[in-house]
């Protein structure tokens, strides 16, 4: 008989071979026997289905192996389950050998063509069935990746909102994302070009037994560090040599429920690093004057314009000199002999220079009052704020 026939015949033993190949399944290898997840019934009744199928297709009952709806449903299934690719298809080769065994011993003394025929037909159904389940259990695995990452990603978002200031929702979104509710956190933003942050950033915090989370979005690569009981300075000394762009730490915040409030933090020293900036990585406790700028423009405004504005209005080559000598001066603590080196000039050009400012100002320079107000003013420029006409 051909293979059809032969096929048609063996139809009436399905819960035999079924009996089978629930037998042949289960070895001591638990590696190829992971059905934990699977009941006895439902493991019965998907060996019957793919053992009917076979023989369907081998009666022609059927059409396209390769697409089989069986072997794509059971594929599906045993994904959800988390059923091992490698058990599935170990199954299936060992159910295309019981129907093999049957048929041989069905048909009896049968010509070597058809038994060639019958060999490769069968195979041939094995093989593009296995096909159609791989592709059913691959697809079914990228589907559940691309749910948990968009589950993931909304979670974070949440988090990120401030969302879990509600108990709840912080026990869930730390549970799921692992991280702890409570102890210090900081909050890393990272900006500039496609790949801003070199790959490896969790693992060289893990080194350190500090927890982090890394989170992808559309304008900025976002960290979640679980300080803990630590302070922020080590973050910065393991981060910096990952920074390709620019980015900033927020100052540390109490628990889960603080980080939006520090990714806020985050967000606003990283204004005060010039947009252009590469590998510049730098904390609020650094910035804090340049971020009190930005907060209030229009007071920082007033403030460029009432400390600065005369010498702002000189042409651009005098104004440049005399602002750079007054910032220098301010940086060597007011010392005319130590910022000559710096500006490549003598002692007393410095002091020429700041009398100008001074008479242009109309006030002395010295005083704590204007030595504060100068470096605010010249931050201020530095952050490209310009004063109003």
């Amino acid at each position: 008989m051909r293979s059809p026939e032969l096929a048609a015949e063996l139809r009436g033993e399905i819960p035999e071979l079924t009996r089978r190949l629930m037998a042949a399944v289960f070895t001591d290898n638990p590696e190829w026997t992971d059905y934990s997840a699977v009941t006895r019934a439902d493991l019965r009744d998907g060996c019957q289905r793919f053992l009917t199928r076979v023989l369907d297709l081998l009666g022609g009952q059927a059409e396209g192996p390769e697409q089989d709806d069986v072997a794509a449903s059971i594929g599906e299934l045993r994904a959800k389950q988390g059923v091992p690719l490698e058990a599935m298809q170990r199954t299936f080769r060992l159910g295309g050998r019981i129907v093999w065994e049957a048929l041989l011993d069905m048909a009896g003394d049968v010509a070597p063509a058809q038994f060639r025929e019958t060999g490769t037909a069968i195979w041939a159904v094995i093989d593009g069935m296995s096909s159609a389940l791989v592709t059913s259990y691959r697809n079914t695995e990228l589907d559940r990746v691309r749910r948990d990452e968009r589950r993931r990603h909304g979670l974070i978002e949440d988090v990120l909102a401030g969302r879990a200031h509600d108990a709840l929702f912080a026990a869930r979104a730390a549970r799921e994302l692992n991280l702890p509710v409570h102890g210090g956190y900081a909050v890393v933003v990272v900006q500039g070009g496609p790949h801003p942050l070199r790959t490896g950033s969790e693992t060289a915090l893990a080194s350190m037994g500090i927890r982090s989370l890394w989170h992808d979005r559309t304008d900025s690569t976002v960290g979640l560090v679980a300080l803990e009981h630590r302070s922020v300075e080590p973050v910065l000394q393991r981060l910096r040599p990952q920074v390709r762009g620019r980015a900033a730490v927020s100052a540390a915040v109490a628990g889960l429920a603080e980080i939006g409030t520090a990714h806020a933090l985050a967000l606003l020293a990283l204004d005060t690093v010039p947009d252009d900036a590469v590998g510049v990585l730098v904390s609020l406790d650094e910035r804090y004057p340049e971020v009190l700028l930005l907060r209030s423009p229009d007071l920082t405004d007033l403030l460029v314009r009432r400390t600065l504005g005369p010498v702002l209005d000189l042409p651009v080559k005098e104004r440049d000199i005399l602002l750079r000598t007054l910032a220098v001066w301010l940086a060597e603590s007011c010392s005319a002999a130590n910022a000559a080196p710096r500006l490549h000039c003598h002692r007393n050009t410095v002091l020429n220079r700041l009398q100008r400012i001074t008479t242009l100002l109309g006030r002395p320079l010295e005083g704590q009052r204007s030595y504060l107000e100068f470096s605010l003013a010249l931050a201020a420029l530095d952050l490209g704020v310009q004063a109003r006409d």
